[in-house]
Formats: C-alpha cells, structure tokens, sequence
C-alpha cells in the first residue's frame, strides 16, 4: 500500500505561492487566518495577467500538491478569470487583476496576519 506523504497547513500555504510564482504569478500574499476565522488555516493570493496564465498558475499549484492528496474542490478552473483550490487548510485563489481589485480579498482579510514568502521564490523584483 502507498500512503502519500503527509505535509502541514503552513508548508502546504508556502509551497502553494511558491508553485504559484514559478508560474510568474505576482503580487502573491500567505494570510494567516487562523486567529479569525475557522473556514481554513490560510489564505494564498495570487494573480495572473491573462485567463491562461491564472489557469496556469491553478494548475502548477494541483499538479506540485498532488503527492499530498487532492483538493477537496476547484472552482472556476475553465473560465480563468478567478480560480479557487480549496485543500481544507488552505484556500489558494489565482485571479485575474480585475477580479482580484473588485472582490478586494486583501481588504476583506486585512486582519489577518501575513506569512512573509520566502526570498527564494520571489521573481518580482530579482536582478534579471
């Protein structure tokens, strides 16, 4: 019998936006929920510059989880406009910039606390 591996809630949340920004995902946010609400452990933000690049980016963050279980549920994954992966403890949400700006998760989760993303998966502000 093959048992997956077994990961965290703030590996999980971390290996989550660093998938994330593999794909070139930018301004991806690790919010620490827990304190405020009981829906899940964190939050990862991303957001994409294109219906494919979202739906990339969705994809790079399933395909690289996949050894610790499946999401419990995906939603928005054809359209691309706003995708969510719920895995229980973490919800990852890739938007497109429009959608991210309207539905304002940042201000609507502003008091929760945020998990720095480690330097090395940050691509944003690297000398090329």
């Amino acid at each position: 019998m093959h048992v997956k591996p077994v990961i965290n809630s703030a590996d999980r949340a971390v290996t989550s936006a660093a998938l994330a920004l593999d794909k070139k995902a930018f301004n991806v946010r690790i919010l620490d929920i827990r304190k405020v609400s009981t829906i899940a452990d964190y939050l990862v933000l991303a957001t994409g510059t294109s219906d494919k690049q979202v739906i990339a980016i969705a994809d790079s963050v399933k395909s690289g989880l996949k050894k610790y279980g499946k999401a419990i549920d995906i939603e928005g994954a054809r359209e691309g406009k706003w995708v969510v992966i719920d895995y229980g403890d973490v919800i990852v949400h890739v938007f497109l910039e429009d959608m991210r700006s309207y539905y304002d998760l940042d201000e609507l989760w502003s008091n929760a606390d945020e998990v720095p993303v480690p330097e090395e998966y940050l691509w944003e502000h690297r000398e090329p």
